[in-house]
Formats: C-alpha cells, structure tokens, sequence
C-alpha cells in the first residue's frame, strides 16, 4: 500500500506545477505517468551507450500530448539522466529509444510495429485497448474518466526491463 501511495504522491506532485485554473487533461496525467515510468523501470545496461545518455522518449504516431510530455520532463533528471523528446514518424527506429509511446493512430499497425522492436531495452507504451495483450509493456487504459495502467510483464522481461513492484501495484497484469 505504501507503493502505491508514494507513486500517486509522485505523480500528482509533478500535477500540481500545472497552474490551478487549468484543467487537467488525459495527456498532462499520461505525461506524468511516462516521466514517473522511468523512475520505478530499471533498463539493461545496453540501453544507453555511456552513463551520462539520456532517457530518450520517443512518440510514434500523431502526437496527442502537443507540448505536454516535453513540459512534464524539462529540467528533470532521474538517475543523473536528463530526457530528450523525439517525435518519430514511419517505421519505429527503436535503437536510441528508451521509451517509445506508440499513438492510437498507429492501432491498424500495432501488430508489425511491435514486432519490428527488435533492441532490448525499449520501454513500449501505448493507448489502445490490444496494445499490452499484443506485446506492448505498458498500455494506458481510461476507466469511469480515470486513467489506469496495464502491463504485460512477459514483455517486459523480453525486453530485459525490471518494472518495480511500486509501478507494477497499480497495474492490472496482462498477458500475450
């Protein structure tokens, strides 16, 4: 239970710099979630090519958090890593990516585009209702207007990421 409250903690702290009369949207709570991911995932050592690289979050598709994502990591550091945001447009490159969020737009693709990832170590997160049960690690779910989480940890494991108990708590576990 303490788990789970020091990450609700932790993402409603990086909410709260969203000024008071702004509404806080989907993808300003999605955003937080991704900056929190790379908190409570451990990737191989392979990942990066030296200690001080970046966690590179990488958006495939149309780009629903406009400039949400980029503001929910700017000046943010998580193990001495800072974050680049790339969108990608095509074919996933995955090498170079940390976290890949795959757009809904891209759900007719979902299947190739999953398994093309052919680098450990991608932390592979989407938005539709197939994505973790078709390999994807993390896939967000809207339930009653609240954004919950589900995890393939099978996937997880392939890719060679070590998801926290902290993080795994709140998801509903999911299998291919």
């Amino acid at each position: 239970m303490k788990a789970k409250i020091s990450f609700w903690i932790a993402v409603w702290t990086l909410l709260a710099t969203v000024a008071p009369a702004q509404v806080i949207n989907e993808y300003q709570v999605k955003a937080a979630f991704i900056y929190n991911f790379a908190k409570f995932v451990e990737w191989p050592p392979q990942a990066f090519k030296n200690p001080a690289d970046p966690i590179t979050i990488c958006v495939l598709g149309q780009n629903p958090f406009d400039r949400l994502l980029e503001e929910a990591v700017s000046g943010k550091t998580v193990q001495g890593r800072t974050f680049i945001v790339r969108q990608l447009s095509g074919e996933p490159p995955a090498t170079g990516c940390q976290i890949l969020f795959v757009s809904s737009s891209e759900q007719k693709r979902l299947h190739a585009i999953l398994g093309g990832i052919k680098t450990i170590g991608v932390l592979t997160v989407g938005e539709t209702e197939t994505f973790a049960s078709e390999g994807g690690v993390i896939n967000f779910t809207i339930e009653a207007g609240r954004v919950g989480l589900q995890v393939n940890v099978e996937a997880a494991e392939h890719a060679k990421l070590r998801i926290s108990s902290k993080l795994l708590s709140l998801a509903q576990i999911v299998k291919r």
